[in-house]
């Protein structure tokens, strides 16, 4: 397990360098430079432009040396989570991030949970009923929740539920919450919202994961191995979960360390549309003004959860599957 472990990490490292690579070449994309934007952002807004501030800013990212130079003063400045200024808002980019980025998690991880519990015990469900009345309701069921676009459930359900009940669910927080710090009535009150954009979110993966389980279960139900442990008298729950479940959950960990930049990057039209507090909206709103040092911090995160979560997902999977840490 240990060799294992040693070899993840050798990959894990080179690629956080290529990818913060990638990041720092996203800031640098757009014509021009950080500190003409800014400038020219502060000239708009009539403010006149201070020559110690503009000294200071060209010493802190070091633009006026080689781009190499630039770019370690970013990595460094990331790694001790120094994400630079943003243009657009005229804050540190960590502050705006650190606002988002634990609602953000949060959704995500109650989206998961979520997605995993509806998904692996119907999966199941569908693989042993086969060809049942159950199954195929599921079956349709799980093609409606991958056909339907998450952004048109959230707006639908937005509707219905204002219509019969007066309720506004958009946001993660009520309007006397939502500028409060964090306290245990803020808490409840992320409780009480959460769980709607959690259920919106969370229906395509789930509808994904399921149609996943049902197949690899169903390869498995037909190996030899079932037949034998059958013949020998084992009681079927116990055939059906001792082995088949556990080898046919292995493509469904190997794909769960994706989902949370997955839900990060791809709920963003929901997230928009719902007015939810995450970094989705926020990466669009960069993008848009070129704030490409916000744009290139966030896409760094992205990097990083995604990273993290597939070494998560392989450390997952050499503790179920013995064949993979050995190397088979």
């Amino acid at each position: 397990m240990l060799q294992f472990l040693v070899r993840r990490l050798s990959l894990f490292i080179p690629m956080l360098f290529v990818m913060s690579i990638v990041s720092f070449a996203i800031i640098q994309a757009p014509p021009g430079d950080f500190l003409t934007d800014y400038i020219a952002q502060l000239a708009a807004s009539g403010e006149l432009v201070d020559e110690s501030e503009i000294i200071a800013i060209k010493q802190r990212y070091g633009l006026d040396k080689p781009i190499y130079v630039q770019y370690y003063k970013w990595a460094s400045g990331f790694l001790t989570w120094d994400l630079g200024l943003s243009i657009e808002f005229r804050r540190p980019v960590t502050d705006l991030v650190n606002d988002r980025l634990a609602m953000t998690l949060a959704l995500g991880l109650f989206t998961i949970i979520f997605t995993w519990t509806m998904a692996i015990p119907i999966g199941i469900i569908s693989a042993w009923k086969q060809y049942s009345v159950t199954d195929y309701v599921f079956t349709v069921l799980s093609y409606f929740g991958v056909g339907t676009p998450n952004f048109l459930l959230a707006l639908v359900i937005m509707f219905f539920v204002y219509d019969w009940f007066g309720w506004r669910i958009t946001g993660l927080f009520s309007a006397e919450y939502s500028e409060q710090g964090w306290s245990f009535g803020k808490f409840i009150d992320m409780l009480k919202h959460i769980w709607v954009p959690m259920i919106i979110l969370g229906t395509d993966g789930a509808a994904r994961f399921t149609r996943i389980v049902r197949a690899n279960l169903l390869d498995e139900l037909s190996r030899p191995y079932v037949e034998t442990a059958r013949a020998k008298g084992l009681p079927e729950w116990k055939v059906l979960l001792k082995y088949p479940v556990r080898l046919a959950l292995n493509p469904f960990v190997s794909s769960a360390g994706l989902e949370l930049p997955r839900l990060i990057s791809g709920s963003l039209i929901v997230a928009t549309v719902m007015s939810l507090p995450t970094l989705g909206p926020l990466l669009l709103r960069a993008l848009l003004s070129q704030d490409m040092y916000m744009a290139g911090s966030i896409v760094m995160i992205l990097t990083v959860l995604t990273l993290l979560g597939v070494l998560i997902s392989d450390i997952i999977l050499a503790l179920m599957d013995p064949r993979i840490r050995m190397g088979g």
